[in-house]
């Protein structure tokens, strides 16, 4: 979950390797550091925490070399200190890396005992001797690479500098994306498009077991044979994205206040408005009348966004659903039927355990559909089917955007999945599009609420535990509204089927503990009411998020209400995330958390 460039520039190289940088912090940010090559010889510059510590210390101590390569880190081997990043160095090269290297003891054992002379905890330094080892032996440094490529087990994204080759760079890939750019007598190294795109907007991903060998006039690949291979060069609107927080403090407040741009345009992507029903801009890889069952995949909020997704699946095209975090699905070992259909979904399309998971369900013969928010990805590739969602870049580490977008993808899918298997009548599909068109406008209507929700985050602010209830579909957006809190704020926070509260979860609830409701008014409301009710008696102090209707229903003592527009309640999920995401914003905020980069967590999951 690092991120890596590299540069063989026509000029000093550090200021455009810390600007990439920039743009990769999303996927670590414990440390940061790079590498130039001075008058021959390697030079380093590293810092402990984030960029802006790195950058400071480059103002100090320059770099000038043309060639060079950089890295910030979301540690995995050894702690995130300035002896543990990246660059990592031997006498002939240095190396940066994303991703882990699985048998490093073994390697670091046996070159031990050849001499090499070990100085950091990392899995990475291993790379860097390994290939130092073989060019010991007279290679040189393309063949050195060479031979040691397949010796390491797990996944990687390498990128290596050699002392006294001042027009080289090599790149390898395993299993951890990697994309390599094209200048006017300049080449560029990077972990995504994005990194790249102040640079240059003609790219070329490396595949799997691909490496590369880079310089001023061009780059050559090899397959894991080490067979020369030419690689599709393509265009990327990367560019067109401006990353920086317009008037907003955090990347966060501006991808929240983003949706009802970005949730329309996602939708207009998939909707005929005038005819009131699904058009996708793709042809579906199987005959929908003939699905026995659906499987999604995901991990975190994106598996949430599938739990959402599975309500709209079973009730709209009346198709049995499985869904499972990908990470234990892969190693499960699921019997999956050819005439089934496995759905993707992650917004990176690079994610490590749903790619494993994707590509089990094509061994096992199924047809696969990716919901994705990167069109060039690793799954986007590889799926038979790209659903697109046009959510644009998500910079701030807790997933607003890129999770509404996925719903209302999700939601078109099931609706033309439900008309595919003629579960659905053309009037029921147009009431649906109806509501669909609907929801950016109400998405606004719940972003004019955000005064009421800071105020109630100052409360929330003082909790140590909170407890989120939801039923149908907005069960698991309780659970999404407790992750939003945990990851920014960290306070502890669960999410619970308010139906499950007297089976355990009840024994918690005291005049000390938060219970958020979310609650709009559905078929289920009235079983809700009860539970809160429940809730009530015990001294327990409830938020509620819904309408003005069910607030006043409820008849209840609320400690405080979220107010939400009033709406048909089949895609209320998707309006009813914005409030969830306000209330974790707002609450880290006060508390003075950082809320665009949390401790301990990276946007992109690129490894297991």
């Amino acid at each position: 979950m690092c991120g890596i460039v590299g540069i063989i520039g026509r000029e000093p190289v550090a200021a455009r390797l810390v600007e990439a940088l920039k743009r990769l912090e999303y996927r670590g940010y414990d440390s940061a550091g790079i590498a130039t090559l001075e008058g021959g010889h390697l030079e380093r510059r590293r810092a402990e925490g984030k960029l802006r510590n790195l950058a400071a210390r480059l103002e100090r101590e320059p770099l000038l070399g043309h060639v060079g390569i950089g890295h910030t880190r979301w540690a995995t081997h050894g702690k995130p200190t300035e002896n543990n990043a990246h660059p990592h160095s031997s006498v002939r090269l240095s190396v940066v890396h994303n991703g882990i290297i699985e048998n490093f003891r073994e390697l670091r054992e046996e070159l031990t005992a050849r001499g090499h002379v070990f100085v950091s905890e990392t899995d990475t330094e291993v790379v860097a001797h390994l290939v130092t080892d073989e060019m010991n032996a007279g290679k040189s440094p393309r063949d050195a690479v060479a031979a040691a490529l397949p010796r390491l087990r797990g996944a990687f994204a390498l990128g290596f500098v050699f002392e006294g080759e001042p027009d080289l760079l090599i790149a390898a890939r395993q299993g951890a994306p990697l994309a390599v750019g094209y200048g006017e007598g300049e080449m560029f190294l990077g972990s995504d498009a994005l990194a790249l795109a102040p640079f240059t907007d003609s790219i070329t991903y490396l595949e799997d077991g691909d490496w590369a060998v880079l310089t001023r006039d061009g780059v050559e690949f090899f397959d894991a044979l080490n067979a020369p291979v030419m690689r599709a060069r393509i265009r990327t609107q990367a560019s067109a994205f401006l990353i920086d927080k317009g008037n907003h403090r955090h990347f966060m407040a501006k991808e929240i206040h983003e949706q009802p741009e970005v949730v329309g345009r996602t939708l207009a992507h998939y909707l005929d408005m005038s005819n009131g029903c699904v058009r996708l801009p793709f042809e579906l890889p199987f005959d929908a009348a003939k699905l026995t069952r659906l499987t999604i995949v995901a991990c975190g909020t994106a598996y949430y966004a599938g739990l959402v997704a599975k309500y709209w699946f079973e009730r709209f095209a009346r198709i049995p659903v499985e869904i499972d975090v990908a990470s234990e699905f892969r190693y499960r070992e699921p019997p999956l039927d050819a005439s089934g259909l496995t759905i993707v979904v992650s917004q990176s399309g690079e994610t490590a355990d749903t790619l494993a998971c994707l590509r089990y369900a094509k061994e096992q013969g199924q047809k696969t559909l990716a919901v994705v928010n990167v069109p060039t990805s690793t799954i986007a590739r590889e799926a038979d089917t790209m659903a697109l969602t046009l959510a644009g870049p998500e910079i701030g580490v807790a997933s607003t955007k890129a999770f509404t977008c996925q719903l209302s993808v999700l939601a078109c899918l099931a609706i033309a999945i439900g008309h595919a298997r003629g579960t659905l009548s053309l009037e029921r599909e147009g009431e649906l599009v109806s509501q669909l068109i609907a929801v950016p406008g109400l998405m606004a209507e719940a972003i004019k609420r955000e005064p009421r929700i800071e105020q109630i985050a100052t409360v929330l602010s003082k909790a140590k535990d909170v407890l989120y209830l939801g039923r149908g579909a907005s069960f698991p957006l309780a659970m999404e509204g407790a992750l939003k809190l945990k990851e920014i704020s960290y306070i502890h926070a669960e999410g619970y089927a308010a139906g499950e509260l007297k089976h355990g979860p009840i024994a918690l609830i005291d005049e000390n503990m938060p219970v958020i409701v979310i609650a709009p008014h559905d078929a289920v409301y009235e079983k809700t009411v009860s539970n809160m009710q429940e809730v009530a008696a015990r001294g327990g102090r409830i938020i509620l998020i819904a309408d003005k209707r069910a607030a006043d229903e409820a008849a209840i003592d609320f400690e405080a209400i979220a107010p939400m527009p009033e709406m048909e309640p089949d895609f209320a999920p998707i309006v009813y995330a914005v409030p969830a995401q306000m209330l974790a914003y707002h609450t880290a905020v006060v508390m003075g958390k950082d809320v665009d980069q949390p401790r301990n967590l990276a946007k992109s999951v690129t490894v297991e």
